[in-house]
């Protein structure tokens, strides 16, 4: 499929739904505390979504049933908010997406639960970081395969691993879009990145192998040996000088 290029008019749009998300982000992240539980957080995102008269991306979404995505520990990605209650110690990813004027806004944070140990605040440094290098990598007549490779290295060097299976995408008018963004490869390989592209980068790392599990829910995506797992997104757009960030506050 060929990559959708946007125009300034759509970039500026895609802003707005940027910015929504990552104040839905900042006011969700307040209430990650132990004992509240994620459906919860879950009600406090949408709420919040809907008052500002966008609707969440990823309700109903090839079938989701929230409105987020919770990933507790172990949990890589697109965990189902629930009764479970978060305890003091958890690290917890919060994935948000929402549709605002018919465009798509897309990030994510891990969040601490209270203290946690100092592996568990090493991942979330180095995963935040990498997310960061990856950024940098990226710009006009640069390649993809760029961003992927900064964001290996970094994280490698610090002796964890980057998942492999789950990747950043183009976004806009469509929540999943092209084109597909690896967090892992060579440099000077794959598409040159032309102005106008706009996608995430958001590294999913893990403490231990990069293996994944998918559990019987057919949504919840766990690490293969039980490692703690973090991610970090935004949305990027490239421009004629250099790349813009959507998803910022």
């Amino acid at each position: 499929m060929p990559i959708t290029l946007k125009n300034r008019h759509q970039i500026e749009k895609m802003r707005s739904a940027g910015r929504l998300v990552a104040h839905t982000l900042l006011v969700v992240g307040e209430h990650v505390k132990p004992g509240v539980t994620t459906a919860e957080l879950d009600q406090v995102a949408e709420e919040y979504i809907r008052k500002h008269g966008a609707v969440p991306s990823f309700k109903g979404y090839r079938g989701f049933p929230a409105s987020i995505c919770v990933s507790i520990n172990e949990v890589i990605c697109h965990g189902i908010p629930s009764v479970r209650r978060l305890e003091e110690g958890d690290i917890v990813g919060i994935d948000i997406g929402a549709i605002l004027d018919g465009w798509h806004g897309d990030c994510c944070i891990t969040f601490p639960v209270g203290r946690v140990d100092a592996r568990s605040q090493k991942l979330l440094d180095v995963t935040r970081e990498a997310l960061n290098r990856g950024i940098e990598a990226a710009g006009p007549g640069k390649r993809l395969g760029d961003i992927g490779a900064a964001i290996q290295q970094y994280v490698e060097s610090h002796g964890f691993s980057v998942v492999r299976e789950y990747t950043g995408h183009g976004i806009g008018r469509k929540l999943h879009d092209e084109p597909t963004v690896l967090h892992y490869g060579t440099p000077n390989t794959g598409i040159p990145m032309r102005p106008g592209m706009v996608f995430t980068i958001e590294p999913m790392v893990n403490a231990g192998k990069p293996g994944t599990r998918l559990l019987n829910d057919g949504w919840t995506v766990v690490t293969a040996d039980g490692s703690r797992s973090a991610q970090f997104e935004h949305t990027i757009a490239i421009t004629d000088k250099g790349i813009e960030i959507l998803s910022l506050p």
